[in-house]
């Protein structure tokens, strides 16, 4: 859905299948997919004009490689670049659906303070019982601060 609104689109998926599976199904289409780990990318910084991360980070095996990918992800960014994201909130259903697989759920009450370390400005996180998204920027121009990675 977010390629229709945009005029290209950047895809990173750290799973070597769901990338080639994902790419096979974009083919001819304004995105690109890269078969890439989130806390480590190749990418220069600067690149993008924003950044999303949907229901996605509670797959991050621990709350440092959580951290390391934000603060990549803040480092991606151009200055004013705007991150989005949406995530579940634990509970024994959340982690049900994720028996076999990496669960590391994220308390949205530390998400703005996470994201500040990161190197994002202006963070907002709104939770219900179910689930919570946030945003953020990137600092403007002559407004970055050296952000060190967390491990």
């Amino acid at each position: 859905m977010l390629r229709r609104h945009v005029s290209r689109l950047t895809a990173v998926e750290t799973d070597a299948a769901l990338a080639a599976g994902l790419a096979a199904r974009v083919v001819g289409t304004n995105v690109e997919v890269v078969h890439a780990d989130a806390t480590d990318m190749s990418f220069e910084d600067d690149r993008f004009s924003a950044a999303g991360s949907f229901t996605m980070l509670h797959h991050v095996p621990s709350p440092q490689l959580q951290d390391q990918l934000l603060a990549e992800l803040a480092r991606v960014l151009r200055p004013g670049g705007v991150l989005v994201g949406v995530d579940g909130i634990d509970s024994p259903e959340f982690r049900d659906l994720h028996e076999g697989d990496v669960c590391v759920p994220v308390d949205p009450a530390t998400v703005a303070d996470r994201l500040r370390r990161a190197g994002f400005v202006d963070p907002d996180v709104e939770a219900n019982e179910f689930g919570f998204r946030f945003t953020a920027r990137s600092p403007a121009p002559g407004a970055r601060r050296a952000v060190s990675h967390p491990l």
